[in-house]
């Protein structure tokens, strides 16, 4: 939304129906909006692809709503990561058809949902590593990237991502979620030629320090195109993820669907 009211309003001056001076004072109020408590950027969408994502945690329900709301207001889309309950509720308040994964922590609305283009796979070692995974399933998703789930294909049974490499070979980019010793990313990047994101997730027993030796873990992967993000990070994990999907659809060499 942002790029069509900057074309609209460079049509205006072109034609002459709107004066330069005008159209600067307009321009001033693009970029972003201070509301007091936050500096919302609206022009984040132009450079990222994404509207300016808001993070909940730390943030009062009203203080979530009202920046989320000024950001529906002017791109006709948003995401809100890390929402917890009274979060929803005033969620739902100031934008009533707003969605919902109580799983991934995340509320997003999107008044017009782009036609989802190329192939994202997001695979867990295990069902626990779910509601990360659908952080980076869903962010891609809203991105625009196609994506396909794998889930509970854990190193303990490594037959069952060998049942599935055929498909995950067909993805743009992978998001590899994986608790305990987060040994999952390493495997699927020795078996794939495509970039994967590996994700340590906070799944464990005690000496798994809370996501701690899985990160350590996939940092020391002896496998190469494996990139890792932080514990829990699948927001992160997907938007990187449809990033490169991206680039491979419009360089024409990517993958079609998973």
């Amino acid at each position: 939304m942002q790029t069509e009211r900057l074309r609209a309003l460079l049509a205006e001056v072109a034609d002459g129906r709107t004066p330069i001076d005008e159209a600067l004072r307009r321009v001033e109020t693009l970029p972003f909006a201070d509301i007091g408590y936050a500096a919302i950027d609206h022009h984040r969408g132009l450079r990222d692809g994404l509207p300016e994502v808001v993070l909940a945690l730390g943030k009062t329900p009203e203080q979530v709503a009202e920046i989320a709301r000024a950001i529906t207001a002017e791109s006709g889309r948003v995401l809100v990561t890390r929402v917890e309950p009274p979060h929803v509720d005033a969620l739902r308040a100031a934008i009533p058809l707003i969605c919902q994964d109580t799983r991934a922590r995340l509320a997003w609305y999107d008044a017009q949902p782009q036609t989802a283009v190329g192939a994202v796979a997001v695979v867990t070692a295990g069902t626990a590593d779910i509601p990360v995974a659908e952080e980076a399933a869903i962010t891609a998703e809203l991105m625009g990237a196609r994506v396909g789930r794998y889930y509970d294909l854990g190193v303990a049974g490594v037959h069952r991502i060998l049942s599935r490499v055929e498909s995950l070979r067909q993805a743009n980019a992978l998001v590899v979620a994986a608790g305990m010793e987060g040994a999952l990313p390493s495997v699927v990047g020795g078996l794939v030629s495509t970039p994967v994101i590996a994700v340590p997730t906070s799944v464990g027993y005690g000496a798994s320090f809370g996501g701690l030796a899985a990160l350590l873990g996939m940092l020391n992967s002896c496998a190469t195109g494996v990139s890792v993000v932080n514990i829990d990070n699948g927001f992160g994990a997907g938007y990187l993820a449809a990033t490169i999907n991206r680039l491979a659809v419009v360089g024409g060499s990517g993958r079609a669907e998973t």
